[in-house]
């Protein structure tokens, strides 16, 4: 090539990178002029769109002023369909960031609005929707970039030629990708369960971490992660504490001796919770819900903002009421009362009791009951 050849070049070279530069320079001033963006879209994700946007921009300003590449024959073409495929891939990328950008900045609008339930919903479902719209965008890029050689433009015809049977062949193979697929879908938009609900399954208590279109991740409060797939959850009945409310009513129950007074320890519970910071002030109750040969059981009810906090304020109360009981009623915990026939032969003629399974006329075990050791107190069978 002669000179003005090469001066040629360099020119097209230095308009094509100063218009990527001046696109990249607008966009950014655009972001500096836009100050409610910060409410209502992630600035970082704008300004993450700025290399995508000038890589799109510089390869498509090349391809377009190709033909005045001073090039030989030869070289064009492959210079050109380099262009091509950057310019496609280019795109692609600005398309899923563009994408990301859209998703999130719905998820900014929704949580705006005070609501935690619908802030849940609007990540989940934006964030599926995110990765789907993400994978059509890369299978559509993969896919033009792949037509633009000959050899697989003919292979496409070919497939698709034959769909039909390509078509069952795919849909037995992939029936198990295929149903999680729909899964995630109906677990997603049937409102079932989102991000950051707080869920029992297999008897393990977590919150909902992540939602793909294959499976499910558990975070658990012991910090493990439980992978499930999705199908799981629309096949299977699982317990969703905070669907529709976080809020949650959490029990303690205790076994104490019939001489407890309930009355006194009603009063402490109330009193406990009435200067207490995990509890809601929703609702209480403290009552009498069984009794037994031995002991009565006492439940207490109070409610809380979500399970978290249900679960500390019911190993509290326990605490509190056992202490209770502890320090000012040590008789009213639960006691093993043992007694037997008193001053017959082989009974306990010493005022002791004997034992209250398993005993014939002697006070003695049976041969099959269990003995039982340490000091027995003094009551009525």
């Amino acid at each position: 090539m002669d000179r003005w050849a090469w001066l040629r070049l360099a020119v097209v070279v230095l308009l094509v990178v100063g218009a990527g530069w001046g696109v990249d320079r607008l966009v950014k001033l655009a972001i500096g002029r836009l100050p409610a963006a910060a409410e209502g879209v992630p600035l970082s994700l704008l300004r993450r769109c700025r290399v995508p946007v000038f890589a799109a921009c510089a390869s498509a300003l090349a391809l377009a002023v190709e033909p005045s590449f001073p090039l030989s024959p030869g070289t064009r073409g492959g210079v050109r369909h380099l262009l091509l495929l950057l310019t496609i891939g280019n795109c692609g990328w600005l398309a899923g960031r563009v994408v990301a950008l859209v998703a999130e900045a719905g998820v900014r609008v929704t949580v705006r609005r005070r609501d935690a339930t619908r802030a849940r919903r609007a990540r989940t479902q934006a964030d599926l929707l995110r990765r789907l719209s993400q994978a059509a965008i890369a299978l559509v890029a993969l896919a033009a970039m792949l037509m633009t050689y000959p050899q697989v433009r003919t292979l496409g015809t070919s497939l698709l030629a034959s769909a039909g049977l390509a078509g069952v062949v795919a849909g037995v193979g992939a029936q198990s990708t295929l149903a999680n697929l729909f899964a995630g879908l109906q677990l997603t938009y049937g409102d079932m369960a989102q991000i950051g609900d707080v869920v029992v399954v297999n008897g393990e208590w977590g919150t909902v971490e992540e939602i793909t279109l294959t499976y499910v991740v558990i975070a658990t409060w012991d910090q493990r992660r439980i992978v499930m797939p999705v199908s799981y959850f629309t096949s299977r009945p699982f317990e969703n504490w905070s669907r529709r409310d976080p809020g949650i009513t959490g029990t303690a129950l205790l076994h104490l001796d019939h001489s407890a007074p309930v009355a006194e320890l009603r009063k402490e519970f109330e009193e406990f919770l009435d200067g207490h910071e995990l509890w809601d002030g929703r609702g209480r109750a403290f009552q009498v819900v069984d009794t037994t040969p031995t002991t009565v059981v006492v439940r207490a009810l109070m409610t809380a903002r979500d399970g978290g906090d249900a679960f500390e304020l019911r190993c509290q109360v326990r605490e509190r009421l056992i202490a209770h009981l502890r320090d000012h009623h040590p008789r009213a915990l639960p006691r093993l009362t043992i007694a037997g026939p008193l001053g017959r032969p082989g009974g306990p003629a010493d005022g002791t009791a004997g034992f209250a399974h398993g005993t014939g006329g002697t006070g003695q075990p049976s041969g099959d009951a269990p003995r039982r050791s340490g000091a027995a107190t003094r009551g009525g069978t």
